[in-house]
């Protein structure tokens, strides 16, 4: 008897994680495909990402070949002068360097992502994918009692749910994100680690700026959790009493998730910052899927709670990451105002000699 009834109770514990994680790993797969659109092309060099503040960029390849032939080619202008290789030659010193990062840049730079990302959001061509958000969240509502209770029951049973679910949600409560800031830069301190430095500001900086957005959507839809629900999937209390948030907190703040939009947005800034460590999006995903397995058998959140938390967080690390990066357009064109493009042609010496001419076109 014994034994039958811990196989029944282990294939209930096997079906329940089952069904959690294939429903947040849907919902993260496709929430990530959704934002996607919502996130601006700046389609960046990603190997600039690693050049310090006071580096130079690279030389081209055009401006090497140049050098190779300078000693024995002349080049000529429209007026037929000598031009030397100091003219065909860029002055890389005047070249544009990487932003350089200020000490409080995580917080005077909050204004500015707060507007470029309601600039980049709300816009014409992004209303399929903000309505396809909610119809996504709508439908998960409908079926949240359903995933709560195996979910709830296998945490009431299982230590050891108990204690993997507990560790993964203090993985999203922000306190661990602070953690990873401080170790970033004092490693960057310690090793002189520019990209380390960015990358423990842009932490800071994307917890505060999606945490921002977060808490005002908290405060106006005012949604119940779980573990206090007075309705089958909660009660919504649109624009809450703001002393009553703050003694009964809850009973208003299910919605969206915050845990899920803090780990989401913190792996996204780091794995945008160390795009060579492919490994960061391979840990970080799972990662991000199993702080939602954690809250929903926690009774902390409900799993309609996550898709725009889930889209938060996206779109707010790939903002913050790549804040400073140049547009699309603007690199194109860059590139096409630094290509030599050869040129030859018959000429005239000063003795009337006929002479081939090799010119380059900046």
């Amino acid at each position: 008897m014994v034994s039958a009834a811990f196989i029944i109770y282990l294939k209930n514990y096997l079906r329940t994680c089952l069904l959690l994680i294939t429903v947040i790993l849907f919902t993260v797969t496709v929430t990530s495909a959704q934002i996607t659109g919502l996130v601006p092309d700046t389609s960046f060099d990603k190997s600039q990402q690693t050049v310090l503040p006071h580096s130079k960029p690279p030389l081209d390849n055009s401006i090497l070949l140049v050098n190779s032939i300078e000693d024995s080619v002349f080049s000529q202008n429209s007026d037929n002068l000598p031009v030397s290789k100091d003219t065909i030659t860029p002055n890389i010193n005047s070249m544009s360097e990487p932003h350089t990062l200020g000490a409080f840049d995580m917080f005077t730079n909050l204004p500015g992502d707060w507007y470029r990302w309601s600039k980049q959001t709300f816009t014409v061509d992004n209303i399929p994918l903000i309505a396809a958000l909610g119809v996504m969240t709508a439908g998960m509502v409908v079926t949240d009692y359903e995933l709560w209770q195996p979910a709830k029951k296998l945490y009431d049973k299982s230590k050891t749910t108990r204690v993997v679910s507990d560790a993964f949600v203090g993985v999203g409560d922000g306190k661990f994100q602070f953690g990873l800031a401080v170790g970033f830069g004092l490693y960057g301190v310690i090793f002189s680690d520019n990209r380390a430095l960015r990358t423990a500001s842009q932490v800071t900086e994307v917890i505060l700026a999606c945490g921002g957005v977060v808490q005002l959507l908290k405060h106006v839809t005012g949604r119940e959790s779980p573990f206090v629900a007075t309705s089958r999937t909660g009660e919504w209390r649109l624009f809450p009493n703001q002393i009553e948030y703050a003694k009964h907190t809850p009973h208003y703040d299910a919605f969206p998730s915050g845990h899920i939009a803090t780990a989401m947005a913190t792996m996204i800034v780091i794995s945008e910052n160390y795009p060579e460590q492919k490994w960061i999006k391979y840990i970080g995903y799972p990662a991000v899927m199993m702080v939602g397995v954690g809250l929903t058998t926690t009774s902390i959140h409900w799993v309609s709670d996550f898709p725009l938390g889930l889209a938060l967080g996206y779109s707010f690390g790939m903002l913050v990451a790549h804040q400073f990066d140049e547009p699309k357009e603007k690199q194109t064109q860059a590139q096409s105002a630094n290509t030599l493009i050869p040129k030859t042609g018959l000429t005239m010496l000063p003795n009337g000699s006929p002479a081939l001419q090799l010119s380059w076109e900046w």
